[in-house]
């Protein structure tokens, strides 16, 4: 081989020990910028810091949504609850009415403080006990038991303690006693009720001043707040007058 020949090989198998260097070295530059930016990415506590003061500030305003969410809930239930009252009272102004009874003239059907449960009617019939609010010489309401409607007429016998409606005599098992004294300011008998209006007496009739006496009188339809239809106190103690 020529010496120029040599010289030129000798050459490039230089140049490719020099490339097989700059690869190496760009190979190990290139490892170095992966493990730096590996570095970087895994451990980043400018980054972690920033990220957690915007968590904590999201946490904050999580917990004022949630606030403010139970604020709401606690308006709505606040909210149905006077709905509720309202609902309720309208019902018991037009349709249910809770009285109390005071006296003994209905004994033994109701006794003093027997708390009742009314309900408004259009129309009422015998043996429906009602609250009476009629203007009259005791200046409270009164309960009373129906006896009879508007045309028709009432007889009693004292003799024979019976009572007597349109001629028929009727069957009171209601009735506390049966003896039915004639007093001072009782209207004579028979009577017949005006239209609009009903005849109406307590079960306890020895005691009870009602549509026989002046002090009462017939009872206009008007001045009736309701029939009873339930006691609901005492406790225990509840009854359905639904008389027939």
């Amino acid at each position: 081989m020529s010496d120029k020949k040599k010289f030129k090989a000798q050459e490039a198998s230089l140049e490719q020990v020099v490339i097989g260097e700059e690869e190496e070295i760009n190979f190990e530059n290139k490892s170095d910028s992966e493990e730096l930016v590996t570095d970087v990415s895994v451990a980043s506590p400018i980054k972690a810091g920033e990220e957690e003061v915007v968590t904590e500030e999201e946490l904050n305003k999580g917990e004022n949504k949630g606030k403010k969410q139970l604020y709401l809930t606690i308006y709505d239930f606040v909210s149905i609850i006077m709905a509720s009252f309202i609902v309720v009272a309208v019902i018991f102004s037009f349709f249910f009415r809770v009285v109390s009874v005071d006296g003994e003239s209905m004994e033994d059907t109701l006794k003093h403080k027997d708390v009742l449960l009314t309900v408004n009617k259009s129309e009422y019939v015998y043996g429906d006990i009602v609250v009476i609010t009629q203007d009259t010489y005791f200046k409270k309401p009164l309960i009373k038991r129906v006896i009879a409607v508007g045309g028709q007429t009432v007889d009693i016998n004292y003799d024979t303690n019976t009572v007597y409606v349109d001629g028929v005599a009727l069957d009171e098992p209601y009735v506390k006693e049966y003896y039915l004294a004639k007093k001072g300011g009782y209207r004579e008998f028979p009577y017949t009720v005006p239209e609009g209006y009903l005849f109406c007496m307590g079960d306890n009739r020895n005691n009870s001043s009602d549509s026989r006496s002046d002090l009462v009188g017939p009872v206009d339809e008007r001045e009736i707040l309701g029939k009873a239809v339930i006691r609901i106190m005492p406790f225990g103690d509840s009854d359905i007058y639904d008389y027939e």
